[in-house]
């Protein structure tokens, strides 16, 4: 066998070994792949999970009755602080959580339907709200944050050129009466009179001279 031959041959071993090394690693991989788990994704909640929320007027609801699509729908809480639902009338909502809601619209439900299974979530939480007025930038409703503070509204209402800083306040009604507390800008950016910095409270409004 000459010398040009021999290398052919060696050259063509190569090549089938190499063949049979990738097809392997490719017949290992499609195993690993087929024994590998699906990875997790997250899922957040449409909005606040938080357990303690209380729904209120003008909040909006999806209730979802399971195997139900005619029971299952998005709705308005009603002034009156109710819902409507398609064989149950009107159904007190507000001041209620969540899973309170849910509870109840599961028990009344029994009576048409075996074994119902409802989900109540809060898609707009219309009714935490506060009013900023006066000299800001961005002035009327602004959406009430959790734990939200007179310092956060401020920063996000802004201030005009004009406003007094050191002569805000927040009007408050409490068992029929309005208070009136003083928010000092200046002071509590320096850290002075952190009593100030209260919580705001839905229906809070606050005033910038």
């Amino acid at each position: 066998m000459t010398k040009a031959m021999k290398l052919a041959v060696l050259m063509g071993m190569g090549l089938l070994a190499a063949g049979l090394l990738a097809q392997t690693s490719g017949a290992e991989k499609t195993e690993a792949d087929k024994n590998a788990k699906p990875a997790a994704t997250a899922q957040g909640p449409e909005t606040s999970s938080d357990s303690d929320y209380l729904i209120g007027a003008d909040d909006q609801l999806r209730i979802t009755v399971w195997k139900e699509p005619d029971l299952s729908e998005i709705l308005p809480v009603r002034p009156d602080g109710k819902i409507s639902m398609p064989l149950l009338n009107d159904i007190p909502a507000a001041g209620l959580t969540p899973l309170q809601l849910k509870d109840s619209i599961t028990e009344k439900l029994k009576k048409f339907i075996a074994d119902p299974r409802v989900t109540v979530v809060v898609t707009a939480m219309n009714s935490r709200r506060i009013f900023v007025t006066g000299e800001v930038v961005h002035t009327g409703p602004m959406a009430l944050l959790p734990h939200m503070t007179m310092l956060q509204a401020l920063s996000q209402a802004g201030f005009t050129q004009f406003a007094n800083v050191k002569g805000i306040y927040l009007l408050r009604t409490e068992n029929g009466k309005q208070e009136k507390l003083p928010f000092n800008y200046k002071e509590v950016i320096k850290g002075n009179h952190p009593e100030q910095n209260i919580q705001l409270k839905p229906g809070d409004t606050v005033v910038v001279p």
